[in-house]
């Protein structure tokens, strides 16, 4: 299930490509961008088959242990608690990351050096032993372990992340996000499942389906006028010399405040500073602040701001007059 930050995110990105290439089509652009979307689910899956293929390595040398020769006691009643655990076969068996993998092509094949590589760090580690050793044979361990690799030694690997960089330059800055999706499906596992327990969704629901395409659509359409009330809220500085990425994250907040009723105003405009924090400058942040909390005030002395429900919640300086 892909955050409403990450989809921020995806649109920030495809508005700035959009801007910046000359054959504007808002319909082919629009279908990059949830192919974009789409290339974090197949993360999402690619992730979870990892520790599949870790465990099939860790067979295959059982296996050929006992082939040997002249096999050793240990070879022949080898530990087999990890090639066991309760979750990675539920994982294997999942019908739903079956169908995936096999659709989309997915596949750690090319990759075997790095799988070798993670297995063999897997079993070096102290969790590993601990978890092969304790007394303790429960699928809530089984479940335990798993996470752990994904926390401890996964998201500390650079090689890793390296990797997944270079195998797909839409998963640049999704990759912590998809760990913790995997990590939350874990998690939600539970030992009596079977075969055909459903995964995670590619969005919660519909609304956030039609968050991103409204955000992408109406940030383009209402370009003219946000860009218009940043100048002039910025005549002291010249529009050319500030971050194009500034200008288009504050197109957006306006965008989703005057857009979406039900959501918070201190909710979308904390997202975008902290979208800032990391997509723009060293300054954005605070300049964003400043300058967002002003057109907001105006924007709702204007009366051009009207929340519902959930949107009504006023928490922010940003929501006060």
């Amino acid at each position: 299930m892909i955050s409403r930050r990450l989809l921020r995110v995806k649109v920030l990105q495809m508005l700035y490509a959009y801007y910046k290439n000359d054959d504007r089509s808002l319909a082919k652009a629009e279908k990059e961008l949830f192919f974009s979307i789409g290339k974090a689910y197949d993360l999402y899956h690619y992730l979870l088959l990892l520790l599949v293929d870790v465990a099939f390595i860790a067979e295959k040398k059982i296996e050929a242990g006992r082939n040997k020769l002249v096999p050793t006691p240990v070879d022949i009643h080898p530990n087999t608690r990890f090639i066991k655990n309760k979750v990675l076969k539920q994982l294997a068996d999942n019908v739903q990351l079956k169908s995936y993998v096999e659709s989309n092509t997915i596949s750690w094949d090319d990759q075997d050096g790095f799988v070798r590589g993670l297995y063999k760090t897997i079993t070096e580690s102290d969790l590993y032993s601990n978890y092969m050793n304790s007394e303790t044979n429960d699928y809530a361990a089984d479940k335990k372990l798993l996470e752990k690799i994904f926390m401890n030694i996964i998201a500390r690997d650079e090689d890793f992340y390296a990797l997944m960089e270079d195998k797909s330059i839409y998963w640049n800055d999704e990759i912590e996000f998809i760990l913790s999706m995997v990590v939350r499906t874990i998690k939600q596992f539970k030992e009596n499942d079977n075969e055909h327990t459903t995964l995670l969704p590619l969005f919660k629901d519909s609304d956030d389906e039609e968050f991103v395409k409204v955000l992408f659509r109406k940030t383009i359409l209402n370009h003219e006028e946000n860009l218009s009330a940043i100048n002039e809220n910025t005549k002291n500085w010249d529009l050319e010399r500030i971050a194009f990425m500034d200008i288009l994250i504050m197109e957006m907040s306006l965008t989703e405040i005057q857009e979406f009723k039900s959501i918070p105003v201190k909710a979308s405009f904390n997202e975008y500073l902290e979208i800032a924090k990391y997509y723009s400058t060293s300054n954005s942040s605070t300049f964003i602040n400043g300058l967002l909390d002003k057109m907001i005030k105006d924007l709702q002395k204007e009366g051009k701001i009207n929340k519902i429900g959930r949107g009504l919640i006023v928490e922010s300086k940003t929501a006060k007059s």
